[in-house]
């Protein structure tokens, strides 16, 4: 049955048909960009090359963007678009618009491809027409071989007579040779469809270039959305907090400055009231210096910093941390305040009696993964932070973790990259 499948299967059928539609695409392609090339090149001396040539280059963009249809149609993988046209600086115009086709790199990948092509395309026209026509020729010899008899030239003996094969047993042995022919050509046809993936995934596809370029776009865009939310919610604490506070005191100094002679009692007990209202100001302003960085995770390191973060946390924490130098700052504090988000999510969701804060190396990752024996259903969805840690982990080349089963417990594995104090990344990430 297997064999049955992959001899006569639709994916077989579908892969042969993408085999055969090879070489005619592919000589429509190849005379468009060899021709097409070759005149916009010969014209560069006039105002019209290079307009010509961005033509020529579109024309084999959208010849691309054909071929990623018929590769997911017929061979099943999904390329993704490349990159679009982009002019620099938002600029509009004939220029501009030629200078975007002529710097794109997919323009030129849908160039080469066009140009590649035609020679694979010529290797597997004529594997999948030899297979098919000779094979299924074969397998169905007995319904036209009697068309042969008596037709000199078919095959000739030592006599000059002509003579075809009509016996049982010789028409058996063609419709053998034919189903061997056609399960080969179907292991071969499999053989050429992954090849046909392979160019139209490197040269139609998203450079990886362009990929990661889009990628830092996008993380770039977290971090400043991220930027700006912490520096709303500083103004706020600020306003809402320790500015409210001290505009209060001063208040308060000024009404005790005022009764100082008249009623110095009155006075004092403001007075000793604004004092209680200083440290609660000082108070906060700490907590809020804490927030943006606090000054333990500078001079000590993380284990010092988490182990008073831990200290403030509702559940007890056991913290095991094994580094032998410290990550540069940044990780350092990317570090810390996940590890404080996790912790505030452990206090106030989990229902958790115990948490570990375990820290440690591997090669030039930073690994932090914290375990709690809450409830669990911790996800990413459920209003718990977890979406926006992500996402600002994804912005340094980080992951995040989770896994939280109903029941619990919560384990959540934060990983980051290791660069070195002095900024290094202490070597390639692992794959």
């Amino acid at each position: 049955m297997n064999v049955l499948r992959l001899t006569v299967g639709a994916r077989t059928w579908r892969e042969g048909f993408h085999g055969l539609l090879n070489l005619p695409l592919a000589l429509i392609g190849f005379v468009s960009a060899v021709s097409g090339l070759a005149v916009s090149g010969a014209l560069l001396i006039t105002f019209v090359g290079l307009p010509l040539m961005a033509l020529v280059l579109l024309f084999l963009r959208g010849f691309g963007a054909m071929e990623r249809t018929r590769a997911s149609l017929l061979l099943g993988v999904d390329v993704p678009a490349p990159d679009p046209l982009r002019t620099r600086d938002g600029r509009n115009g004939l220029l501009a618009w030629v200078g975007a086709v002529l710097r794109n790199n997919a323009s030129w990948r849908s160039t080469a491809y066009a140009l590649l092509h035609l020679p694979w395309a010529l290797v597997s026209f004529t594997s999948v027409a030899v297979a098919w026509v000779g094979g299924w020729g074969a397998l169905s010899y007995p319904l036209w071989f009697w068309a042969l008899d008596d037709k000199p030239g078919v095959n000739v003996d030592n006599e000059g007579n002509g003579w075809v094969w009509d016996n049982p047993l010789e028409v058996l042995m063609v419709m053998a040779a034919g189903a061997l022919l056609l399960i080969a050509g179907a292991v071969l046809i499999r053989g050429m469809a992954s090849v046909d993936r392979a160019l139209v995934s490197a040269l139609l596809g998203p450079s990886s270039a362009a990929a990661r370029v889009f990628q830092l776009e996008e993380d770039r865009s977290v971090v400043v959305d991220t930027s700006a939310a912490d520096l709303r919610r500083i103004e706020r604490d600020l306003h809402d907090g320790a500015q409210a506070r001290l505009v209060a005191l001063a208040m308060d100094l000024g009404l005790a400055k005022e009764k100082l002679t008249e009623d110095p009692e009155t006075a004092a007990r403001m007075v000793d009231e604004a004092h209680g209202e200083v440290k609660l100001a000082l108070q906060e302003l700490r907590d809020l210096a804490r927030g943006i960085h606090p000054a333990v995770l500078t001079d000590r390191g993380l284990g010092p910093a988490l182990s008073s973060a831990a200290a403030r946390c509702t559940v007890p924490v056991t913290i095991d941390i094994d580094l032998t130098t410290r990550p540069a700052p940044a990780i350092e504090g990317i570090a810390y305040f996940t590890t404080t988000e996790l912790l505030t999510n452990i206090s106030k969701h989990s229902g958790a009696h115990h948490a570990t804060i375990d820290i440690w190396r591997t090669d030039n990752r930073l690994m932090l993964q914290i375990t709690d024996d809450g409830h669990g259903g911790a996800t990413p969805t459920h209003g718990t932070g977890l979406a926006g840690l992500a996402e600002r982990l994804t912005a340094v080349d980080g992951l995040l973790a989770i896994d939280s089963p109903p029941g619990g417990p919560t384990t959540i594995t934060a990983e980051l990259p290791w660069r070195d104090r002095d900024g290094t990344d202490g070597g390639a990430r692992p794959r």
